[in-house]
């Protein structure tokens, strides 16, 4: 029998390893670069390829993904999608060409895009509100520390080869996938704040009656465009930071990366956690806390980054960023908590796959201009003050959220 009590904490941890290794199998091979193509002869636009095309599969399928984590059991979603993605990075040790690569990167995003909706729906489903930011907010936390493990791809590759590594993750993943199926469960109980009746559930989930649910709320189409835009920021100033330190304090490759990595993304890891922790504790008194929290962390991190690009003093530039790398996860944390306030949470996992398509254009959109941007000599403190700005937008529009009213989202789709 599973304890109520603690079975979602023990979710919660058993989430966060695959969440570690959902970022780490997609993160590793851009630091096994050299070890790739020295074997497997290509340019470095199609190298760039690989990760391209993983993002935008990811992105497509999302959408379907987080509907099929509505309509039918979200851990079987997880469980397989572990299952076949990590089946599909064992079979990337086994690539002799860049074709190969290539579909199996493809393979990957699609596997992959049914995880994130799911999980964070089924975390939703377990946690009440004086948990559920939290408990997000160490799911993402996973996540990040998966990210910033992506240097083991390339220590395998430099001490072993680099079929190597994606052979021992694959396997992992494969075992882990398989014992889950004794651990991970969904939760049973319908929620009491979905105002029907539990046995029309499976017949009213539709994806059609998704979309209508989904757009014809102005909130939701507000959180799209906030989820964008801060995909967008994270992308431009996490993706050049490093040559940011390099170019303004003439600093070596490694410490550019030390500056810009070591400190940046455990300060990341304790905003988010933070984030969510704050969220539940200020929900108690304040039932917009979810939507307010993020805002103000938009607000704090906007001069914070005006600051550290504009200096030239090292560490004021080191703490304006980790100022920024503490409060702009708190959205992270607070996300799908913000999509069970106003939306219909019939559809949350559905929700959250547009939520992940909108990060993947926008943020492809911001690598794409900010590159634009410095081939036409524009600085870089001009693009992190250009994200600052947008910043600003994203904490305008969370404070013009506004929770639903319990039932009423229901009635308009009748």
């Amino acid at each position: 029998m599973t304890n109520r009590k603690y079975y979602p904490w023990l979710l919660v941890g058993l989430l966060c390893i695959i969440g570690c290794l959902n970022y780490l199998d997609r993160m590793m091979i851009v630091t096994m670069r050299s070890s790739i193509i020295e074997e497997i002869p290509m340019t470095d636009a199609q190298f760039g390829l690989l990760t391209s095309v993983f993002l935008w599969v990811y992105g497509f399928t999302s959408p379907i993904a987080g509907y099929i984590a509505d309509r039918f059991n979200r851990s079987i979603v997880i469980i397989g999608s572990l299952f076949v993605w990590s089946l599909v990075t064992w079979l990337t040790s086994l690539a002799t060409s860049f074709e190969y690569l290539l579909a199996a990167r493809a393979l990957m995003g699609i596997s992959e895009a049914f995880y994130i909706p799911a999980a964070m729906a089924l975390i939703m489903d377990w946690h009440s509100d004086r948990t559920k930011s939290t408990a997000v907010g160490l799911h993402v936390g996973g996540v990040m520390i998966g990210q910033s493990l992506g240097f083991i791809g390339g220590w395998i590759a430099e001490t072993h080869t680099w079929h190597y590594a994606f052979h021992i993750f694959g396997v992992i993943g494969v075992i882990y996938a398989v014992s889950l199926i004794f651990l991970l469960k969904d939760r049973k109980k319908v929620s009491v704040n979905v105002d029907v009746d539990a046995d029309k559930i499976p017949e009213e989930i539709d994806f059609k009656l998704a979309i209508r649910s989904l757009f014809r709320n102005r909130a939701f189409v507000m959180v799209v465009v906030i989820w964008g835009l801060a995909g967008a920021i994270s992308w431009m100033i996490n993706g050049w930071l490093p040559t940011y330190y390099k170019e303004q304090f003439n600093l070596s490759q490694t410490e550019a990366g030390l500056y810009s990595t070591a400190y940046f993304f455990p300060v990341m890891l304790i905003g988010v956690i933070l984030g969510g922790a704050i969220a539940d504790w200020w929900s108690k008194t304040n039932d917009k806390a979810r939507i307010w929290l993020p805002a103000i962390g938009f607000l704090i991190a906007v001069p914070a980054i005006f600051i550290a690009s504009y200096t030239a003093i090292l560490w004021a530039t080191v703490g304006g960023f980790l100022i920024y790398a503490l409060t702009r996860p708190f959205i992270d944390a607070n996300m799908m908590p913000i999509l069970g306030i106003i939306a219909d949470k019939r559809y949350l996992a559905t929700g959250y796959g547009f939520l992940n398509l909108c990060s993947c254009i926008v943020g492809g959109v911001g690598i794409y201009v900010a590159g634009a941007l410095r081939d036409g000599q524009v600085n870089l403190n001009i693009i992190f003050q250009v994200a600052a700005l947008s910043m600003i937008v994203c904490a305008f529009l969370l404070f013009r959220l506004k929770p639903k009213n319990e039932g009423n989202e229901n009635e308009k789709i009748r």
